[in-house]
Order: structure tokens, then C-alpha cells, then sequence
């Protein structure tokens, strides 16, 4: 049964059928010990051969169907149910590049590495470089909240639910929630060769609130 689940919500996904049918089926997924963060990761997986806009409308009625997990009424739980990928633990090890508090979920470890990470009001990391010989980077998908993406020399970009960034291997920036919203994205390394994550200086309080202004 869990399998026939997968592979019908799967089918619908492709086929762009997001409507009360598709509901119904992630619901008994759901009823067939799919658990949320497993969701997150199938309906992503999908989302790179179906497209970003089929599985967007997925995520958002999957939200829906798992929203029962999260107990609490604080202001993670509520910032928790407005999206499928969980919150996660505290960024304990990386805390130290990072202003504010951040959480981190690992949810696909094969095929396609990726994490959801989530930053409270204001927090932001480090200016840092994806360094690669070949290859390498990394691409962030906003999923939650509002944030903001900035490389060295050029203009902020605003992140919102949806927006992809493409960053470059060997390009200084930083990215972050922006200080009246808490902020979730996704965070994909890309493949390469000799590759080395460089943190370096965070990010000035002056610039960011310049940010926050706009």
C-alpha cells in the first residue's frame, strides 16, 4: 500500500493534477506511514523531472495533510506549519558563522544531497565562498518566510517561497532571514572537484539594516 501511494502521487504530481484528488491520495499516504519529512524529500525528487511549479502546488496541499504533526502554538510551530519541510534541530556546529539562532534538517542524504534550513527573525550567516576546482557551488529554493541573498559587490536579492538561487563556485556571499521574518530554503551542494566551504567575516549590522529599510 505505501508503495502504491508513492507511485500514485508521483504519477499525479507529473501530470499536474494537484487538485482534491491529489489530497486524497497524499492523505492516505500519509495513512500508509509516508511521514512528513519523507514527503518533502518525494515531492522535491519529483520536482526535478516534473518541474518546480507542479511540486510547489504539491507541497502546498501536503502541508495541509501533515500540519497535525506539529504540536505547539510558539512562534517555530507556527512559522513550522507553513511549510512540509520540517524545522529541524539547532545549527549547533555551524553556530559559529552564523548571527542568530538557525536549525537544520537533513532531508535526502542519496542521490541529491539536500537540507532545509531555517533561520529565526534577523539571523543571517557569515559571508562565506563555495571554493571548487570544477564544478561546485550551491543552489538555494526559498520555501518559507522572506530572506535575503547578497554576493560580494552587488545588490541583495529578496528570497520568497518559489525563488531559486544559483550560486557560483568561488563567489563570496551570504544569505539570511530578514529581521521581521523567519525564513526556511533549501540548500543543494553542487557536485565537484576539490570543493571547500571558506567562512569568513559576518555580515555588518550597518549593511543589513540598510537592507531591512528598503
Amino acid at each position: 500500500l505505501r508503495d502504491r501511494s508513492l507511485v500514485t502521487i508521483t504519477s499525479l504530481i507529473s501530470m499536474g493534477i494537484t487538485d482534491n484528488s491529489l489530497k486524497y491520495h497524499l492523505t492516505t499516504a500519509k495513512q500508509n506511514c509516508i511521514t512528513r519529512t519523507e514527503i518533502a524529500e518525494i515531492i522535491t525528487h519529483i520536482a526535478f523531472y516534473a518541474g518546480w511549479p507542479k511540486a510547489w502546488a504539491a507541497f502546498n496541499i501536503a502541508k495541509e495533510v501533515w500540519n497535525d504533526d506539529i504540536k505547539g502554538d510558539d512562534a517555530k510551530a507556527a512559522f513550522a506549519r507553513t511549510m512540509i519541510f520540517p524545522i529541524g534541530e539547532p545549527n549547533t556546529a555551524y553556530a559559529k558563522y552564523f548571527t542568530g539562532n538557525s536549525y537544520l534538517a537533513p532531508i535526502s542524504t542519496e542521490q541529491i544531497p539536500f537540507f532545509n534550513v531555517t533561520f529565526e527573525p534577523g539571523c543571517r550567516n557569515n559571508w562565506h565562498i563555495h571554493k571548487a576546482e570544477k564544478g561546485g557551488g550551491q543552489m538555494l529554493v526559498g520555501v518559507a518566510g522572506r530572506g535575503w541573498y547578497q554576493e560580494d559587490g552587488k545588490s541583495a536579492v529578496e528570497i520568497l517561497p518559489g525563488t531559486v538561487i544559483h550560486i557560483p563556485a568561488n563567489v563570496k556571499h551570504w544569505h539570511g532571514a530578514t529581521e521581521d521574518s523567519w525564513f526556511a530554503h533549501l540548500a543543494f551542494e553542487i557536485p565537484g572537484e576539490k570543493t571547500e566551504n571558506v567562512w569568513l567575516e559576518p555580515v555588518n549590522n550597518e549593511e543589513y539594516n540598510k537592507l531591512e529599510s528598503r
